[in-house]
């Protein structure tokens, strides 16, 4: 990992180990009612986003720009992820979710370490807005095909009637498949918001694969909420189309990148 020398070097690195630490034990198969996994869970999230802070921020170095590529942003998303989930179960307990959530941390972590990605200057004085928006859409619809498959699941018990009002974790399932949806319309208002910068902003307009690919995200959630509103989307065939979305966003940036940065060997802008 290329980070400047002495105590910011130091330090990042002690933050990284630490968060897969904790991770690595949030993640141990242990029964429900065992509470130190939770608190090694959010010992991790804080880990994950100082570490963040540290690296791809470039906050304490001298360098001058941020990190971009596949995996910082890939561990930047799932960590934004685990920090919803985290002030989230201070009101909803999801104790189910959270061997997945530290298999995720921790597997997020050590891409970020194994392809560092480049440091890189932002083109603009609003160039980091941007950037910002387009990650925090990531986290918010992540966070919103997390409560997605919870909903996909209790849905399929329901369906076996083994849980007729409520999930396993005892969550009912209508307060679930409002909480998927208001992370969706979250999600929808940040990425218009990112992507109306971006055209706003932008010397030279390109119709490249991560503009075609966002734009095509947008219409998949647009169309996703429009159905919702209009015809009442609910269940498997609104999940469907939020996978959709979501998979295309996904490839707009991270799985262009990871095919950029590691299957060809080249950098990108």
């Amino acid at each position: 990992m290329i980070l400047a020398s002495g105590v910011f070097s130091t330090t990042a690195l002690t933050l990284a180990a630490l968060a897969l630490v904790a991770y690595g034990l949030a993640a141990l198969p242990l029964g429900r009612d065992a509470r130190w996994p939770s608190a090694a869970l959010a010992v991790g999230v804080c880990a994950h986003a100082l570490w963040l802070t540290l690296d791809i921020g470039s906050v304490g170095s001298d360098r001058a720009g941020v990190r971009l590529g596949f995996a910082p942003v890939a561990s930047l998303t799932v960590c934004l992820i685990l920090i919803v989930h985290t002030i989230e179960s201070r009101f909803v307990q999801l104790p189910s979710v959270r061997r997945a959530l530290g298999l995720a941390g921790a597997i997020s972590v050590a891409l970020a370490v194994a392809f560092p990605g480049e440091v890189r200057a932002l083109g603009s004085a609003w160039a980091p807005v941007h950037w910002l928006l387009g990650v925090a859409a990531y986290g918010l619809f992540g966070a919103a095909v997390l409560h997605a498959l919870l909903l996909d699941a209790a849905d399929r018990r329901l369906r076996l009637r083994k849980t007729p009002m409520e999930t396993t974790q005892g969550l009912p399932l209508l307060q679930l498949e409002r909480l998927t949806f208001l992370f969706v319309q979250a999600g929808f208002a940040v990425l218009t918001a990112a992507i109306a910068l971006g055209i706003a902003t932008t010397s030279r307009w390109r119709w490249d694969h991560k503009t075609v690919l966002s734009i095509a995200a947008w219409a998949i959630f647009l169309a996703l909420l429009s159905g919702r509103h209009w015809r009442g989307w609910r269940g498997r065939q609104a999940t469907r189309w939020l996978y959709a979305g979501t998979l295309v966003l996904l490839l707009a940036y991270v799985g262009s990148r990871f095919v950029l940065e590691v299957l060809l060997g080249r950098s990108a802008a």
